[in-house]
């Protein structure tokens, strides 16, 4: 196998990709025809993923750099589950083509299209809302077989909040969160009125996982799939959007468009504790999980606050009784 990647600024870390790739031969014979082509991501001491070509055909080589912490194996294992209920129609993964889960090394099949948020962005307003109930039709075909309930647990989600609040190097953001967590602690009572929803979800559910082609929307990124309340990953896309404030309607509802919320809602028939404190409560946490850093621009700080704040403002209405969504 020929290697010639494109430049990474880390010439060590090129070097080790390189010798990855060589040796993963060893474990998937097919990958000796392989012709890596330009880089499309390299997350250093992660992962890289680059465009290619293999056995004539275009295809997407995702490397996991810590092979040995078993994400390449998860993600393979993850592909070929889901590819029997997914391989056809409007709502995809990519195909699964070949593997060497021990060097790291995935092949998928490359998807034309265009990243949904990326879409989004490119749009007027009034044309972006049409792209929601899709994005929720997809998560739910993902997650309908695997589907059950478990006993909610409130307390290490709190806690896990809470540790990334502490981790906030802003001020003015760290207070806001501060009292988003209060609000987190209110709801969890409520919240333990009835199991939660779990199933095995996307693990990072946002738009910029999904790639749009026409009608057909094709799921990407499944390395961190596994069970998980199914609230987590609605609350993660729309959080997503929220914390760009992306416009897609005309009314926010806790930090987010109430549009994107009630697609989901109607794609998962959420239930009335689900629609007034469980939702609002990932809500909240997928707010405070994702700290800011200070090399971030002043404008994404600014953006980020004006969500906390609308976050905050919703979740102080939350209440068994209460319909924001």
């Amino acid at each position: 196998m020929s290697v010639c990647l494109p430049h990474i600024p880390d010439i060590d870390q090129m070097m080790r990709i390189t010798a990855r790739l060589t040796a993963a031969r060893s474990e998937e014979p097919r990958l000796a025809g392989a012709e890596p082509g330009d880089l499309i991501r390299h997350v250093s001491g992660k992962r890289a993923i680059f465009h290619g070509q293999l056995e004539g055909r275009a295809v997407v080589f995702r490397l996991h750099l810590a092979p040995e912490d078993g994400a390449a194996q998860r993600e393979w294992e993850e592909m070929q589950r889901l590819w029997p209920y997914m391989a056809v129609g409007d709502l995809r993964i990519p195909q699964p083509i070949c593997a060497a889960p021990a060097m790291g090394v995935v092949v998928q099949e490359y998807v034309p299209g265009t990243p949904m948020l990326e879409l989004l962005y490119s749009l007027d307003a009034g044309r972006r809302a049409a792209y929601l109930p899709p994005a929720a039709a997809w998560l739910r075909a993902g997650t309908a077989m695997t589907e059950g309930w478990r006993a909610s647990r409130c307390d290490s989600w709190i806690a896990r909040a809470a540790r990334a609040t502490a981790q906030q190097p802003f001020a003015q953001l760290r207070t806001l969160e501060q009292a988003i967590l209060v609000q987190m602690e209110r709801l969890a009572p409520h919240i333990a009125s009835e199991p939660w929803r779990v199933a095995i979800c996307h693990g990072d559910y946002h738009p910029n996982n999904l790639i749009v082609d026409g009608s057909r929307l094709t799921g990407i990124d499944l390395g961190g799939s596994q069970r998980l309340p199914l609230m987590k990953d609605i609350a993660r896309f729309a959080m997503h959007m929220g914390r760009r404030r992306l416009r897609l309607s005309d009314r926010t509802v806790l930090g987010v468009d109430r549009t994107c919320l009630m697609a989901f809602a109607d794609a998962f028939e959420l239930s009335e504790v689900e629609r007034a404190a469980t939702l609002p409560f990932f809500l909240g946490f997928e707010a405070l999980i994702r700290v800011e850093n200070t090399r971030l621009p002043p404008a994404r700080i600014d953006r980020a606050e004006k969500t906390y704040r609308d976050l905050l403002q919703g979740l102080g209405r939350c209440e068994p009784g209460v319909a924001l969504i």
